[in-house]
């Protein structure tokens, strides 16, 4: 034994593999960070060549170019800091609502496509397989041109009763405006969302401690309904009155206004992406074993609560990992507003290039703010996702 340690201990650094490992490792590491290095360094001389050395003052400099939607204040005498906020927001805008309705759809669409019924799973199957295989360019193109922009005009527009007019230049839609009350009754509405959050984390927590989790999430909008609907009476007046759109001129006036192409990027983004979700739901939901349902039909529960209680529950923790790069990918598809003529960042960061000339510093914002808006996606779905894991002991 003393003379194989002896041998183990005269291995030269070169042949021992412990060393071996950790050089092979250092090496790779040192090569890339030279080939950044050596990109970077390329970029920053070839700038400087051109006279034109990497910089983010310009963002200071007046936009002179218009944004078409925007909900923030700004004109054509702003920075060009504040038109990629305008974009940023209108990507955000897509972004957030398109996930919340593309989970919502692809879910309904994923239950059916397991439906008893021939045809609800018949017309599933055939809206996921159409869906999933036509190019999301060619899909918003077509929405655009032939849906939304191909609406009755402005004095023939189609009206769902006084509420809704659709029309080529937008969907004009009936909306609230604050009256002078809205100010006290602001506050009757964070009182009924800070209740309907005790009522629902009180149900959950019971449900742990029972094992029966009952619709924490209906009882809480009942509390936010109820606690809403008394503060608007006891109000003196209607903290909120219903601003009708009406046609006054060449357009329509009051309301609120979706454009054509804001419709066709949301619609777009919403009906392709819940094709792949509903796909990551129908296979979550096949993935609990068929003993599941067996044992919950015997106990009596019926098919909507054994697909709440039971199966949604187990399903989760194979839907949740995939739906995160769903999510991940409706926000990355959303720069192909561009085809569309939405302003998303994208978009105003390539009008920004073509009067500025920086090329490069708009890509980098760009690459950075896509790149964020994906971290903190994955960052908030792994952390669910690790709340829906099965604890070992």
């Amino acid at each position: 034994m003393a003379t194989n340690t002896s041998e183990q201990s005269a291995v030269p650094i070169w042949r021992d593999e412990r060393y071996l490992e950790i050089i092979a490792q250092a090496v790779v590491v040192l090569g890339i960070v030279a080939l950044f290095w050596w990109l970077i360094h390329n970029l920053l001389t070839g700038l400087e060549s051109l006279g034109t050395p990497l910089s983010f003052r310009f963002l200071g400099q007046t936009s002179q170019f218009d944004i078409g939607e925007t909900s923030l204040e700004y004109s054509r005498n702003s920075s060009y800091s504040r038109a990629l906020l305008v974009g940023l927001v209108n990507t955000l805008r897509v972004s957030l609502i398109g996930i919340v309705f593309a989970t919502l759809l692809g879910l309904i669409v994923g239950v059916a496509r397991l439906s008893s019924n021939w045809l609800v799973s018949r017309l599933a199957a055939v809206y996921v397989e159409l869906l999933r295989n036509i190019p999301l360019l060619v899909f918003l193109i077509f929405l655009s041109s032939t849906v939304f922009h191909k609406l009755p005009k402005v004095q023939e527009a189609a009206h769902l009763g006084n509420w809704a007019f659709l029309t080529n230049r937008g969907i004009y839609i009936a909306w609230f405006d604050p009256a002078a009350s809205y100010t006290v009754y602001r506050w009757v509405l964070m009182v009924a969302a800070l209740a309907a959050v005790v009522v629902a984390a009180l149900l959950i927590r019971k449900g742990k401690r029972t094992g029966r989790m009952p619709l924490y999430w209906l009882w809480a909008f009942v509390i936010f309904v109820v606690v809403t609907g008394l503060g608007w009476f006891l109000m003196p007046t209607p903290p909120l009155t219903v601003n009708i759109p009406s046609l006054q001129g060449r357009n329509f006036r009051g309301g609120i206004s979706l454009t054509p192409e804001f419709m066709a990027i949301f619609s777009g983004l919403v009906i392709y992406t819940a094709a792949f979700i509903a796909e990551v739901v129908r296979a979550g939901i096949q993935a609990v074993s068929k003993g599941q349902r067996e044992a919950a039909s015997a106990l009596g529960l019926s098919g909507f609560m054994t697909l709440r209680l039971i199966i949604f529950p187990q399903a989760l923790r194979v839907i949740i990992p995939p739906l995160t790069s769903q999510y991940l990918n409706l926000t990355k598809n959303s720069s192909l507003a561009v085809a569309v003529g939405y302003p998303d960042l994208f978009s105003v960061g390539g009008t920004i290039v073509n009067q500025s000339g920086r090329a490069v510093e708009v890509i980098l914002i760009t690459m950075a703010v896509y790149l964020s808006f994906s971290l903190l996606t994955s960052l908030f779905m792994n952390w669910y996702n690790r709340r829906t894991q099965l604890v070992e002991r």
